[in-house]
């Protein structure tokens, strides 16, 4: 896929950025220690690895508390809400369009930052992975008051830490399948760059060519 660079924008903001590779390697860490909490190996060993899994968990609760306020306040919530605007044609291009060598039928700009097909992931995650993880996982963690709440009447550890496992597998199939998407630009780290520097740069079958002017 190549394309001559006609205009660079400033996409992710420096929070943004903050916020995206904070989450990133929080979750990373949190696969790593929670799939040895399960039994699939041993690494820190499994008192360690319950301790280490728990206080991170609670270091991502406070930064998406500070997220949520920083997308609110900025209006970036906004780039989330949901459209199946060109989404056939955007499906079709990650299907097989791309190993043709054609442009992305989007075109990215500073209010449009995620395609249509990035927002409905992003609503599958928000709406149906995370709320298995965090749900269960509180259970989890609380269990020792079970017997206070009465929630041991109806509800069995070995289903939470069931449907914490599946939900930590379908962030480990999302997780995988981001990074492969992040090869997809015009360059492999092209996309990887951007979330480093907030500069996105669009080449000519993606943006209009510019006139000259002051910067």
């Amino acid at each position: 896929m190549s394309g001559h660079t006609v205009e660079k924008i400033y996409v992710f903001k420096r929070y943004e950025r903050f916020w995206h590779w904070s989450q990133a390697a929080m979750i990373i860490f949190m696969m790593i220690t929670g799939f040895e909490v399960a039994g699939f190996y041993e690494n820190f060993g499994f008192q360690r690895a319950v301790e280490l899994h728990t206080l991170t968990a609670w270091a991502l609760i406070t930064l998406w508390a500070f997220t949520i306020f920083w997308q609110f306040t900025t209006g970036e919530w906004r780039q989330y809400i949901p459209t199946l605007k060109r989404i056939d044609a955007i499906a079709r291009y990650y299907a097989w369009d791309i190993f043709k060598g054609l442009p992305h039928p989007y075109k990215k700009t500073v209010l449009q930052k995620h395609n249509p097909l990035q927002r409905l992931a992003y609503l599958a995650l928000l709406a149906m992975v995370s709320p298995i993880i965090w749900v269960s996982g509180l259970f989890y963690l609380f269990y020792a008051y079970w017997p206070e709440w009465g929630i041991d009447q109806w509800l069995r550890l070995e289903w939470v830490a069931t449907a914490h496992l599946v939900g930590a597998f379908m962030m480990a199939v999302f997780f995988v399948v981001h990074v492969y998407l992040t090869t997809t630009g015009h360059s492999v780290f092209a996309h990887i760059k951007s979330m480093i520097t907030g500069w996105e740069e669009l080449h000519d079958d993606h943006a209009k060519p510019v006139s000259r002017s002051k910067s």
